[in-house]
C-alpha cells in the first residue's frame, strides 16, 4: 500500500493527517513551485527505508502550520527518481534521504535531512 492509497475509503487529508501533501510527480511542477509566492517545502521520502518512514511520522505528528501557511509537496523517492535529481540540480542541493527543502521566492532557502528535520522550526520560514 503506498502513502497516497485510501485506506477505509479515506483520502490522505482524512486520515488523521494534519499536512495537506501535495503530491509531486511531475518535473512541470518545478516550476509552479518555484514561481510560487507562498513558501514551499518538499519533502523527500523512500517509501522502503525504516528511518525516512519514522522521519516522516515524527513530521508529520509534531507539525504545527496551517494548511495556508506553506504549501507541503511530497516526493516517492523510488517512483519519482528524476524529478529528485531535476529538485537537485535546480536547487543546486546534494540529494538525501528523507530531505526537506524550503523554497521562498524561488530559491532554495533551507535544507536538512534525516532526524534533523523535526528540529526545525517551520514558521520562521514562512
Amino acid at each position: 500500500m503506498g502513502f497516497f492509497s485510501k485506506k477505509n475509503n479515506a483520502s490522505p487529508t482524512e486520515a488523521n493527517l494534519k499536512i495537506n501533501w501535495i503530491e509531486l510527480d511531475d518535473i512541470s511542477q518545478l516550476k509552479e513551485i518555484k514561481s510560487n509566492t507562498k513558501t514551499s517545502s518538499i519533502f523527500k521520502h523512500s517509501t522502503r527505508c525504516g528511518i525516512s518512514r519514522m522521519v516522516k511520522k515524527q513530521f508529520e505528528n509534531g507539525y504545527s502550520l496551517n494548511n495556508d501557511e506553506m504549501d507541503m509537496y511530497y516526493l516517492d523517492l523510488l517512483n519519482h527518481r528524476d524529478i529528485s535529481n531535476a529538485i537537485s540540480d535546480e536547487f543546486n542541493i546534494v540529494h538525501e534521504s528523507p530531505q526537506l527543502i524550503i523554497i521562498k521566492n524561488g530559491e532554495a532557502i533551507f535544507n536538512t535531512s534525516h532526524g534533523d528535520i523535526n528540529e526545525i522550526e517551520l514558521a520562521q520560514y514562512i
